[in-house]
């Protein structure tokens, strides 16, 4: 079932989104070679229980992180651990929140240092490929148009891989809701988009190919071939005429590019669509 919100839930549901957007903000200002990912998330649960919120990922299904913290390739639903951040390597933040009932879930993409640049290429056009699936988040519309606009921008543009297996959803009171929403498929199709409708839309893009597998844990997810793979997400509300993007990414991409052990050069991507 989809669950329109009235314009006071979403409102609610624009401060959870935020308070992932500042979560995200002030990791970023920390990332740097030698930081371990388990010492990343241990710092993101203090900073949403301090802002009076709960981790919505710690416990969900078993999940026994505050937050997803991927590398390199691995895809999604990464587990924190000991290992050190290298020069080079790229990590996806996922983090959810839990804030007055309402969820907020969305994620980044960095860069450590200056990786090929080719990876470099791939985040750029994932990340585009984002704002394209977000156009098309106006009433009216359908998923399809969604998937087909960030399958156009990263596939058939740019031969980049498609993940299947995994796809955005709509958020609310429940972390998961109706609808799904691929990255690919084809225009006209799929849920139909009425006002008030809120959405987590993620590309996850492979550079190689679109195939994955999970881990024995149950939840990491790696691209088949080894290669890197990048994760964008924002919170969107359905509206007429234009998408009404709930998280922020402007104060992420401020401490991306103050860090000096970040590589950023992403800041034409959001000049035009950003709120």
């Amino acid at each position: 079932m989809i669950i329109v919100k009235t314009n006071d839930q979403v409102e609610l549901m624009r401060k959870s989104a935020l308070l992932v957007s500042q979560t995200l903000a002030t990791i970023a200002a920390d990332l740097r070679p030698g930081v371990t990912t388990l010492s990343i998330d241990k710092k993101i649960g203090e900073y949403i229980h301090d802002h009076k919120a709960i981790p919505s990922f710690l416990n969900y299904h078993g999940y026994p992180f505050n937050s997803c913290i991927s590398v390199n390739d691995v895809v999604v639903h990464g587990f924190p651990n000991t290992r050190e951040l290298r020069e080079n390597d790229i990590v996806t933040i996922d983090i959810g929140v839990i804030l007055d009932g309402w969820h907020g879930d969305h994620a980044y993409t960095f860069a450590i240092g200056e990786p090929a640049r080719e990876v470099l290429s791939l985040i750029r056009i994932t990340k585009e490929s984002l704002y394209k699936g977000i156009e098309k988040a106006v009433a009216g519309n359908r998923t399809g148009d969604i998937g087909f606009a960030i399958q156009e921008h990263t596939e058939r543009k740019h031969g980049y891989g498609v993940v299947r297996e995994l796809v955005g959803h709509g958020l609310g009171r429940s972390l998961h809701e109706d609808p799904q929403v691929p990255n690919y498929g084809k225009r006209g199709s799929g849920a139909k988009l009425r006002e008030g409708i809120v959405i987590a839309i993620e590309p996850m893009i492979n550079m190689g190919k679109k195939d994955v597998y999970t881990e024995a844990d149950g939840w990491t997810v790696r691209t088949l071939d080894g290669k890197p793979s990048v994760h964008f997400e924002h919170d969107v509300c359905v509206r007429k005429g234009k998408a009404d993007i709930l998280s922020n990414y402007a104060p992420i991409e401020a401490a991306e590019e103050k860090n000096p052990y970040l590589y950023f050069a992403n800041t034409a991507v959001t000049a035009d669509t950003q709120q």
